[in-house]
């Protein structure tokens, strides 16, 4: 007999790898008719980022869950676009939403934008770099307060600075 958080887990991990397909479904990039602070080509991306940073930030791609050290990362500082070096996150708005993936409950100022997402025929909220345009993940209203969202992102698209 299976508990409840046995089949959220199996559930996510279900979700994850399927989400995981988009990006090799995909192959231009994510946002390539749009205007941002920094653009490369996809050539140049490629060789700024590791294949799975890729992946999730210019294809769209999912990491598999509770793979990213980030998810259990506790330290004071800030979560930065991998793509980019944007601030978007501080780790006080990070919680442990039991998902597999790091989460939150508010990104930085200025920091992201959303977008809609209807893959796999459901709507959901993308979130990317509001200053490169990478693929973050995506939010959703099962957050905790004071904002009520969960800000569900993929670790390999975040880089940790931890205070000094």
């Amino acid at each position: 007999m299976c508990n409840r958080r046995q089949v959220l887990r199996g559930v996510t991990a279900f979700a994850g790898g399927m989400l995981g397909l988009r990006g090799a479904l995909f192959s231009s990039d994510l946002h390539a008719a749009e205007h941002y602070e920094i653009m490369h080509t996809d050539a140049e991306w490629r060789k700024l980022l590791t294949s799975q940073q890729y992946k999730i930030l210019r294809q769209a791609g999912t990491e598999r869950p509770f793979s990213s050290p980030l998810d259990h990362e506790k330290r004071t500082g800030v979560f930065v676009c991998a793509g980019c070096k944007l601030p978007l996150f501080s780790s006080q708005t990070k919680f442990d939403s039991g998902t597999g993936w790091p989460s939150f409950w508010k990104p930085l100022d200025n920091a992201v934008e959303k977008s809609t997402d209807t893959t796999f025929g459901m709507t959901r909220n993308e979130v990317h770099c509001r200053r490169c345009g990478g693929h973050l993940g995506h939010v959703f209203d099962d957050g905790p307060p004071p904002t009520g969202l969960r800000y569900c992102m993929n670790g390999d698209a975040l880089i940790f600075i931890p205070n000094t």
